[in-house]
């Protein structure tokens, strides 16, 4: 009889290095992506800090999980916080209950590993299974407010009246182009973000971008003829000069955007420039949005132009068109608009005065008061 392993008391902190060394082994095979292992990384840290760096892992128990995901719904969610709000907004359902998932996989691990004699999570409480409604800030814009952004960034470049340009009308290139992926393709901010030149095909008749997506799934877009104009203007002028900043760095030589000192542009900087470009939006057009929100602009203006969904779920990336489903933000008047030319319609107007003209004794209806 083979006996069992012999449980191995690790503090929370010594269980978390050991388990993030195994995620980022995955992550070399290519079991996992580098966006992966950077929310498991970020999510295991943040649970340390919740029940205890020094704590012996075994000693936790399924209150003291409930207490940490409590705490941890309770706290700011610093991604999306607006420099003009005091705080940032509070974490949302998805959010914890995404935490919860890195937290479970946490547990199996140390489970499989003998770190604890039980998995505490099996005495948690379930998930939250009620969907709050999207922050504004992720939620789609409107036509005419994507425009208006769209305007905002064309603006952007041009010389002021002021003998000082702003500071980012050297950037004006990268933005739009940075604006126009976006709020035209609909890519996820890690996709633009970790995007190389090498992964542009760049011919005469057509432009094409080839994106690495979830779990290394990729997909081939091809560019508008304005989008690959904003493209080749970007690359030909501004890349150049900003990669020779660091030609040292390998990574930033690949990289497709850069920013002001050369290195490749993360997501959080994606998202400042963004906020930037909103804030110089018409006043009654502006209103705080992230990249998220961008693709659910794609989908939703898409959709109502007419584009079959399954098209729209291949753009994005999706793996189901329920997922796109959940992208589709009402637009107001899209039901009336649908009930009036609905393919019945005109036939059943047609019927109704068939009708009258057989009656040619019958009287209107008197109506109600």
């Amino acid at each position: 009889m083979v006996a069992p392993p012999r449980l191995e008391r690790l503090t929370v902190a010594q269980a978390a290095d050991r388990y993030l060394a195994s995620v980022r082994t995955e992550t070399v095979r290519g079991i996992l992506s580098p966006a992966t292992e950077r929310s498991y990384a970020r999510d295991v840290a943040e649970l340390v800090g919740l029940l205890g760096p020094g704590r012996v892992l075994d000693d936790v128990t399924g209150d003291d999980v409930d207490d940490a995901l409590v705490r941890y719904q309770s706290g700011p969610d610093g991604r999306y916080a607006d420099p003009s709000r005091k705080a940032a907004p509070g974490r949302s359902t998805a959010t914890v209950n995404r935490f919860r998932q890195s937290v479970t996989r946490f547990f199996s691990h140390a489970a499989r590993h003998c770190w604890v004699q039980a998995d505490p999570m099996q005495w948690a409480s379930p998930p939250a299974k009620v969907r709050e409604r999207l922050r504004v800030e992720r939620t789609a814009l409107s036509a005419s407010a994507a425009q208006a952004l769209v305007a905002t960034v064309q603006d952007a470049g041009r010389p002021t009246s002021s003998a000082a340009a702003r500071s980012d009308q050297a950037l004006a290139a990268r933005d739009r182009l940075v604006v126009a992926l976006l709020i035209v393709l609909g890519p996820r901010v890690s996709e633009l973000a970790r995007a190389d030149v090498a992964d542009l095909t760049r011919e005469p008749e057509e432009t094409r971008w080839r994106i690495v997506g979830k779990g290394g799934a990729t997909r081939t877009v091809a560019l508008s003829p304005p989008l690959a104009a904003a493209l080749e203007s970007y690359l030909t002028d501004l890349r150049p000069r900003l990669a020779t900043r660091r030609p040292d760095d390998a990574d930033a030589q690949r990289a497709l955007l850069l920013s002001w000192r050369g290195r490749r542009l993360d997501t959080q900087a994606i998202r400042a420039l963004l906020a930037r470009a909103v804030s110089r939006m018409p006043e009654p057009y502006r209103r705080p949005a992230t990249p998220h929100a961008l693709r659910h602009t794609t989908a939703t203006l898409l959709v109502a132009d007419g584009w079959d969904v399954k098209v729209v779920a291949e753009l994005l990336g999706h793996a189901s068109i329920a997922t796109t489903g959940a992208y589709l933000d009402r637009i107001d008047g899209e039901l009336a608009a649908a009930i009036r030319t609905h393919p019945l319609a005109a036939s059943l107007r047609e019927v109704s005065h068939a009708s009258a003209a057989e009656s040619p004794g019958a009287t209107a209806p008197t109506p109600l008061a």
